[in-house]
């Protein structure tokens, strides 16, 4: 699988770089702004870029713009962002288009390569992850009158955060210590409460957090 990182601090770009490839992932190149990103995404068809979200020349939101760049160009690339902050809107942003490979993570999680690892693997076959600290900071967002989330039980909350984090209705169980099919009810009841449409894609289960964020509910 090959990697592209985007950070302007070289020291989390080189280190990052080599704890992939001793993960085992290929590293077809590093950039320290977008602008170079832009370029190596373009000459290296890489299968995911993992990107930083502040980077030159104003260290806003330069790596998300990138990245949305990135989505728009080549689809098929994934995109893993990695942000020192948690910030629900860019997280929002990211995904209010598509939720198919892309996962949103905080930068504390580059020390765990096991679950880097995994989110990587998990938006290159097309999957989305999220932080847990961003699901946390997204259902806590901003709430409306009549916020169909108010509607959702406290157990439906628990299951609704595990599947933003791309956790699988088994996973979900083994979390919560309940059985499988607990769980596709409520994932069930989750979907009719907060109006996600029917489709076959698995992708909904993360439009669940986003859409009443999204004012799609």
């Amino acid at each position: 699988m090959r990697i592209v990182v985007a950070d302007d601090a070289v020291i989390l770009r080189e280190g990052l770089g080599k704890l992939l490839q001793g993960a085992g992932f290929e590293i077809a190149g590093l950039a320290a702004d977008a602008t170079e990103l832009l370029a190596l995404v373009e000459s290296t068809q890489p299968d995911v870029a993992i990107i930083d979200i502040r980077m030159p020349p104003t260290f806003t939101d330069e790596g998300l713009q990138a990245a949305r760049t990135i989505r728009t160009t080549h689809p098929q690339v994934g995109i893993l962002i990695l942000s020192q902050h948690v910030q629900p809107s860019y997280a929002v942003e990211l995904l209010s288009d598509s939720t198919e490979g892309v996962g949103y993570l905080l930068k504390d999680r580059v020390a765990k390569l096991d679950e880097l690892a995994t989110s990587i693997r998990t938006v290159a076959n097309g999957g989305s992850v999220l932080d847990p600290t961003v699901v946390t900071q997204l259902l806590a967002h901003r709430r409306r009158t009549d916020d169909p989330l108010d509607r959702l039980t406290p157990r439906e909350h628990e299951v609704l955060a595990l599947m933003a984090q791309g956790l699988t209705n088994r996973g979900i169980a083994d979390r919560l210590f309940i059985s499988e099919n607990t769980v596709e009810k409520h994932v069930g009841s989750i979907f009719a409460t907060l109006h996600v449409p029917t489709t076959t894609d698995d992708h909904r289960r993360v439009l669940a957090v986003i859409t009443y964020l999204d004012g799609r509910s």
